[in-house]
């Protein structure tokens, strides 16, 4: 049996990790990225609140997230606020060719922790205007809505997005933390091309919209990749386990490989602030997994 490596240290005792062993996929009929993205919600503070404990370490993870293929990048206004949108454009700009910068509108932070919707078409609107200027875009490639506003119909949250992309502000819309039936009357306004929605291995709450995804053609991109469950989960959690002992890595990597190998629509998005857990991360691309340790992950 193999022994354990933490896989950043056998990165960089031989060549690097990179995304591009995922495979690809392809956004709206015309982005194709790798399926092993990056998610910038952790390049902020406590509570993803305010700046990051160390800058210029977060600065290293985006440019060494590009340096090993990640070419799509997942982010929010509601990071920081702000912070996470100014430190990619602050750490990559001018992009590189292809880099999918995809972002995101439609939740509030009035603290710490705090998420408050406001699916209000001016709302949506001026969250776009801001997004670009932050991200020095004159076009996002991928706008997503955060999350469904009760107070706010759907059709109007929606129809701000498709204004949006009417006007070239936007190439192509995404919705967030959406059921299935959600999902369904925003296609029925504007072509959606992705839906990020939590899921990993201990909570698939969200398998059929997943199921929706894969069969339409649609990326799902989910948020919470590789957390662990609680007690009720003790199967699947030991089966982890086992399958990490088993190819001497984390058990983070086997849970990213585990949701490349759930469904070809799958396109995680991993985050962290350190170098060296993204290269524990992006080493999940290569990472096969048995049919029987697939199975005993369900």
């Amino acid at each position: 049996m193999a022994a354990l490596m933490a896989p950043h240290e056998r990165a960089r005792g031989g060549s690097a990790p990179r995304a591009a062993a995922a495979g690809t996929l392809t956004l709206g009929g015309d982005l194709t990225v790798n399926r092993l993205g990056f998610g910038a919600m952790r390049i902020t503070g406590e509570g993803i609140w305010g700046e990051p404990k160390d800058p210029a370490e977060c600065r290293r993870v985006l440019k060494r997230a590009v340096d090993l293929g990640v070419n799509f990048i997942d982010t929010a206004d509601a990071y920081g606020p702000e912070v996470s949108e100014r430190l990619i454009a602050e750490s990559l700009y001018p992009y590189p060719a292809h880099l999918v910068i995809a972002t995101k509108g439609g939740l509030t932070r009035p603290g710490p922790n705090s998420w408050v919707p406001d699916g209000h078409p001016e709302h949506l609107r001026a969250a776009c205007e801001a997004s670009l200027k932050r991200l020095k875009l004159a076009r996002i490639d991928l706008y997503q809505f955060h999350a469904v506003d009760q107070k706010v119909p759907l059709e109007d949250s929606i129809g701000a997005l498709a204004q949006l992309r009417q006007q070239g502000k936007i190439r192509h819309v995404g919705v967030s933390n959406f059921r299935a039936e959600q999902l369904a009357q925003a296609r029925s306004i504007v072509p959606v091309v992705s839906v990020q929605n939590r899921y990993n291995i201990t909570d698939r709450g969200a398998e059929e919209v997943l199921g929706v995804c894969a069969r339409e053609g649609l990326a799902f991109i989910p948020w919470a990749p590789i957390a662990r469950g609680s007690s009720d989960s003790l199967e699947r959690n030991q089966a982890l386990e086992a399958a990490a002992k088993a190819h001497g890595v984390s058990v983070f990597e086997v849970a990213i490989a585990w949701l490349l190998a759930k469904s070809p629509a799958m396109l995680p998005i991993p985050g962290t602030s350190s170098v060296a857990h993204l290269e524990d991360n992006v080493s999940a691309a290569a990472l096969k997994l048995s049919a029987a340790e697939l199975a005993a992950l369900g």
